[in-house]
């Protein structure tokens, strides 16, 4: 009957740890679903950009156009974990990116009105944050500042680095027609911004980025992942092959950021941080 009794305990013993584990690993995001991770901290009051930390969990973002020109480190939580103060000025931010030497791009691209005749994008180091570099830019199809309503495609809300060149893609104000795609050199500098590509979208863009593996590209809009894949290069990832993803009750999404190759982690306008699993 001992015995008996002893192999029960043993059984409720492993029972109890199996089950401890399984209720403290979080259960696994279903391909598709979006998940609503945590409302963002109250500094945060309208995230624009967005990039996935190497420290899993961890996120940088900004505010948008006439905010301080702030980066806000942030985790998964929604917790503020830390603030990085640049002496720039935040005109219009738009979008985040990074490389694989820990530099950070900040977007300052914002175009509403298609007028801006200089745009920027600062690079630096989170840790460095005195230390910068500007890259400026103009359009090598703009002619008119601004162009006839129709015409008015200047506006860049997304970025993406790959191979030394930052990719930015227009978002289309004039006919939400057309996603433009410009490439400029990511090292300080004043260029031509030079348009190497588009691809047809009825939306308007507001974020980007391309995955670790260089094999996708993810365009953000309003409640919708725009995904490419199966490209022969990151410069010509629009003629890859594409798939629209709803992302349901979303409202406003403005950040996006891979978070490994299948899962990526967005903002919205509405103060919300979601993970979506391809």
């Amino acid at each position: 009957m001992l015995k008996i009794a002893a192999v029960l305990v043993a059984v409720a013993g492993l029972l109890f740890y199996f089950m401890r584990d399984m209720a403290a690993t979080p259960p696994a995001l279903t391909p598709g679903a979006l998940e609503k991770l945590a409302k963002l901290p109250n500094a945060v009051e309208e995230s624009s950009g967005l990039v996935a930390l190497p420290q899993k969990g961890q996120y940088l973002t900004h505010n948008d156009a006439g905010n301080r020109p702030y980066l806000y480190k942030i985790n998964e939580a929604g917790e503020l974990v830390g603030t990085i103060k640049l002496n720039l000025k935040n005109v219009d931010w738009e979008d985040l990116a990074q490389d694989d030497e820990g530099y950070v791009y900040i977007a300052e691209t914002g175009n509403n009105n298609n007028n801006r005749r200089e745009l920027a994008i600062y690079k630096l180091k989170p840790e460095s944050p005195q230390q910068v570099q500007t890259i400026r830019f103009t359009y090598e199809d703009q002619k008119q500042y601004p162009p006839a309503k129709k015409d008015r495609n200047f506006d860049v809300e997304a970025i993406f680095y790959s191979n030394g060149s930052i990719y930015l893609i227009s978002k289309d104000r004039g006919l939400q027609a057309t996603a433009k795609v410009y490439k400029v050199p990511a090292k300080a500098g004043k260029y031509t911004a030079k348009l190497i590509g588009s691809h047809p979208l009825k939306a308007e863009v507001t974020g980007a980025d391309i995955s670790p593996g260089e094999d996708k590209v993810a365009l953000l809009s309003e409640g919708k992942i725009h995904l490419f894949t199966g490209f022969d290069s990151p410069e010509t990832f629009y003629d890859g092959t594409y798939n629209e993803l709803r992302l349901k009750d979303a409202g406003q999404t403005e950040g996006i950021a891979f978070e490994d190759e299948a899962t990526l982690v967005i903002t919205s306008e509405g103060g919300n941080l979601y993970r979506y699993r391809l």
